[in-house]
């Protein structure tokens, strides 16, 4: 997959997966990483399918709708690029914290949502329900961030109070910080979930 990967000065910090929203690319998010953790090694990946030109993750179907056949196996295939990026950049690959914005955190969701163990925690922007109807791995513990807009016409607040509760029901220790904004990425989110990153993992 189309990436980026930088060292990090603290070896003891996550890795720290960056994962793009729909029409952004590998670097978007980079500035992001260095609020969030400046010490951290970055591998931010490109999603591999186009939408009208536009890299995303998985393919969808209309707006809210996911193609559930694509989007597990884009999941797999990220999941599986992980243990090859490990091994050609020596990072630990029990040691990662997913940080996606929109169709980015879709996907860190989905991750969860289909392989225990394969992130340490999660930063998810303005995430929605990846998939319904199926049991999800044991998440006892792991922590997620949540950043929801109030007035998100993308990803309404019943969404966010869905996700919440399915992670939480798999044991994952979720935080939910709210902004009276819509889809947009704030500035004052991004601080909140670098306090949270300290707070659960430094």
């Amino acid at each position: 997959m189309k990436h980026i990967f930088q060292k990090g000065s603290n070896s003891e910090a996550p890795l720290l997966l960056l994962l793009h929203g729909t029409g952004g690319t590998e670097t978007d998010l980079l500035p992001l990483a260095e609020m969030v953790s400046p010490g951290s090694s970055v591998l931010s990946v490109r999603g591999n399918v186009l939408e009208n030109g536009m890299p995303r993750f998985f393919r969808r179907l209309a707006e809210g709708i996911f193609d559930e056949e694509d989007l597990i196996y884009r999941t797999k295939e990220l999941y599986d690029y992980l243990e090859l990026a490990s091994k050609e950049y020596g990072f630990n690959k029990s040691k990662v914290v997913a940080l996606g914005y929109s169709n980015g955190a879709n996907i860190a969701a989905s991750l969860m949502f289909h392989y225990e163990g394969a992130l340490q925690g999660a930063i998810l922007h303005h995430p929605m329900v990846p998939r319904r109807g199926i049991t999800l791995p044991v998440l006892s513990g792991i922590p997620v961030f949540i950043a929801a807009g109030k007035n998100d016409p993308i990803c309404p607040a019943q969404e966010t109070n869905e996700l919440n509760q399915l992670l939480a029901q798999a044991g994952a220790k979720v935080d939910i910080h709210w902004e009276n904004y819509g889809h947009q990425l704030t500035r004052s989110e991004v601080e909140a979930a670098g306090s949270w990153f300290n707070k659960n993992f430094l």
